[in-house]
């Protein structure tokens, strides 16, 4: 039976706290002020009726009366108007029933009507209020449902899952408590356990616990009820357990709603009205673990009486429905996914209707398809890929649907791997095709294993292996006489050799790769296998071939290439200029990848490490020590290295940053670090927003010790001058022109306002120059 609270506005007694919410309360009270009817829609245990109740209590001055009607019980449409009646305690009076009796009751007064739990009623929640609406003119609807009414004028609000904490929260307190489902699980783990709280060593297993379940706040209160019998990291395995999985998201509240009572009763009541190809559609997509796009979808869940054409209004149903969430973004194509729980409600549906080997089975000829499509590239190991978005799906999939399409595993095992080492993920790349390299299934792919398990070596640090690999992948692509097999293979061992530092190797490797592919007609293959043989170049010691062999391919990967290519070929071209001593055009090109490249992936990391070297070489070591400080902390957080070559530079330069600064400045260069993540770091490596705060502002420190701001080769000539060299023996000494040195002294004299030698030596010997570490070779 439909319940409505007491008179006038007391709306049910909140007995536990409301957590979080603070955006969305705000968002609610801006748009009840423009619209007369506001739906909040969102997948069941999200928390629809909780945030609307407490929006509704702080509307109490607004209006002359609040009403709440529940309408969970309640299972017949026909009865909904009585029904409503009866709960604003409007009874039936001479010649007035239904419609009409509300309507009178309501009039012109100002009131606020909350419908709670619309769903299963949306036809006649719909017919109700668009009569109530266009007949009482101060009257204002909020209704919570699953999905909307779509009602002329009616505003949906959808309600998301809890925010959670960023991956790199770590096992940080205050960070994790930022999260509004670590917030909740605590709230609720300390009443259920009193001194439960959050600390560092169970900060972790809780953030993962909140990640698992999505944020959904009817899952997090569930699993924190358990907290006073289970540890953390058992409830966390419990949740790794899809056959448990539902079982521990049970056992809700006795007086509250059935619906939720537990996970599995709170998604069953969505299912329940959905028709057959909802239901169908809806357990079939359980299989894609790492969420889909409309072709997979399509691939996936086609037959048994479901066509290609059904899918994709099928599709919009179950998202508007909140059974199945639209990932962010506007890229195409667009992308959904199942909340965890709610999948795990889909495949036990799925294993019971006897479809889980059967869809398993499409699961992977689609990705084998997609995988097929994608394949041919020359250097697909260093090639973004569509399958780079359905990594959880090659994980899943192929593990699952067991005994199927033996040659499908191998490649898709291939491809899994692939995405792994483009993540910078070598160890489990490394795991993946050391099976691969044992497997008979193997040998079908050449040497394609080989050389992208060369390449993964390399990433770890392992030159050796890196070469034998390496050396293996030549010798099988040369049996096969493929072509772009074979230059793939040589570029391969090319970073094999460039691991192991043997430059001259790389090189000659990469000049037979480019013989090969040259005649083949691919601009940007080309172009790709130049810039790697520039770097080679750079670092055996031909900055000057490589600056030429740059202005060549630079264009055209700039042109052709996806971004991470091109930003590799920016980095390689500023490093280029950095070595020849041409600051401005190596800083724009550094700049130029950051504009490019997503903030808070490895790929930005290495340009921000490029401009450090560029403030270490113009005297700015406050600047460089900062970047480098910065860029070291975002390597730790995300478990990534660069390449040796480039790593010992940017250790040199912030060696030397530290040597060369007074302790002041030193110090305060290394706390400005801590606060540049993300955005804000990529703001201050490019000198815009409010990244230029931090190094400007009160922990910016002034030295009188001035000698941080000499680059590294104007240091050596004030060195040099200190013993009394002239400007001949110190240009002979440092193989520079004499011109050069007086250009050099000229600068010393302007930063530091010295204007004769003996000045100049004296400086020198005043300032503890035994700290300096000297600058990078």
């Amino acid at each position: 039976m439909a319940t409505a609270a007491s008179r006038d506005h007391a709306l049910p007694p909140a007995l536990d706290s409301f957590v979080g919410r603070r955006r969305e309360l705000s968002s609610l009270r801006a748009l009840l002020s423009s619209t007369r009817l506001l739906t909040l829609t969102g997948a069941g245990g999200v928390g629809k009726t909780r945030l609307a109740l407490e929006f509704a209590r702080g509307l109490s001055s607004r209006y002359a009366r609040l009403d709440l009607v529940e309408l969970g019980s309640l299972r017949d449409g026909a009865a909904l108007t009585q029904s409503v009646a009866a709960a604003l305690g409007v009874g039936e009076g001479a010649g007035q029933t239904g419609v009409d009796l509300l309507v009178r009751a309501i009039g012109d007064a100002s009131r606020l009507l909350l419908l709670d739990n619309c769903e299963h009623l949306a036809e006649p929640c719909a017919r109700l209020v668009l009569t109530l609406l266009s007949r009482c003119p101060r009257l204002r609807i909020l209704a919570t449902s699953r999905e909307a009414l779509r009602v002329p004028g009616e505003t949906v609000f959808r309600v998301d899952e809890l925010s959670l904490p960023p991956a790199d929260a770590g096992d940080d307190v205050t960070a994790l408590l930022r999260s509004d489902a670590v917030r909740l699980f605590v709230e609720r783990a300390a009443r259920r356990a009193p001194g439960f709280t959050l600390d560092p060593g169970n900060g972790r297993l809780i953030a993962e616990i909140c990640r698992r379940l999505d944020g959904l706040t009817l899952a997090v209160e569930l699993a924190a009820g358990h907290i006073a019998t289970l540890a953390p990291g058992d409830i966390l395995a419990g949740l790794d357990d899809q056959s448990s999985q539902l079982d521990l998201l049970a056992g809700g509240s006795r007086t509250g709603p059935r619906r939720h009572s537990g996970l599995a009763t709170a998604v069953d009541w969505s299912h329940q009205l959905l028709d057959p190809a909802e239901q169908a559609v809806f357990r079939r997509l359980a299989v894609l673990v790492g969420g889909f796009d409309l072709a997979a979808a399509r691939s996936v869940c086609v037959g048994g009486g479901i066509g290609p054409r059904e899918v994709l209004p099928v599709l919009c149903a179950l998202e508007e429905k909140s059974l199945i969430v639209r990932l962010p973004g506007d890229a195409a194509p667009t992308r959904f996914r199942q909340l965890g729980v709610i999948r795990a409600y889909a495949m036990e549906r799925l294993r019971a209707s006897g479809e889980l080997g059967p869809t398993l089975r499409s699961a992977l000829t689609w990705l084998h398809e997609v995988a097929e499509r994608v394949g041919g590239d020359v250097f697909a190991d260093q090639a973004s890929s569509p399958l780079t978005t359905e990594r959880d799906n090659l994980a899943s999939v192929p593990v699952h649907a067991t005994g199927q399409g033996e040659a499908a595993r191998v490649r898709l095992t291939l491809e899994l791997a692939r995405v792994h080492y483009q993540q910078e993920q070598p160890s489990a790349a490394g795991a993946l095709l050391s099976g691969l390299l044992r497997e008979p299934g193997g040998r079908a792919l050449g040497g394609e294993v080989a050389a992208l398990a060369a390449r993964v070596a390399a990433q770890q640090g392992d030159p050796h292996r890196a070469l034998s690999l390496g050396e293996r992948a030549v010798s099988l692509e040369r049996q096969r006489h493929v072509p772009t097999g074979l230059a793939n293979a040589l570029d391969a061992r090319a970073a094999a050799w460039l691991c192991h530092g043997a430059f001259a190797g790389a090189v000659t490797d990469l000049r037979a790769c480019l013989d090969i592919l040259a005649p083949l007609g691919s601009p940007e293959d080309v172009a790709w296998c130049t810039q790697h043989l520039a770097w080679a170049l750079l670092q055996a010691g031909g900055e000057r071939e490589a600056d030429e062999l740059m202005a060549d391919c630079l264009p055209v990967l700039r042109e052709q290439a996806p971004w991470p290519r091109a930003a590799a070929a920016l980095h390689t071209a500023g490093a280029v200029r950095l070595v020849l001593g041409q600051l401005e055009s190596a800083e724009a090109l550094f700049a130029e990848v950051l504009r490019i490249a997503p903030g808070r992936s490895f790929h930005a990391l290495y340009p921000v490490e490029g401009l450090a070297l560029v403030a270490a070489e113009s005297g700015d070591m406050q600047r460089a020590l900062r970047l480098c400080e910065a860029s070291a902390q975002a390597r730790r957080r995300l478990d990534t290295e660069p390449e040796a070559p480039w790593r010992r530079r940017i250790e040199q330069a912030a060696a030397r940053a530290r040597s060369l600064l007074p302790t002041a400045a030193r110090e305060a260069a290394v706390v400005g670090a801590r606060k540049l993540r993300g955005d804000r770091l990529i703001a201050y490596a490019l000198r815009t927003g409010s990244g230029e705060q931090v190094r400007r502002g009160a922990d910016t420190v002034r030295s009188g010790d001035e000698r941080w701001r000499l680059t590294a080769r104007e240091f050596m000539v004030v060195e040099l001058v200190a013993k009394g060299l002239t400007n001949r023996q110190i240009a002979d000494e440092l193989r520079l022109s004499a011109h050069t040195v007086a250009t050099h002294l000229d600068r010393v004299r302007d930063k530091l306002g010295l204007r004769s030698r003996t000045q100049i030596a004296l400086w020198f010997g005043r300032r503890h120059v035994t700290r300096w570490a000297g600058p990078p070779s």
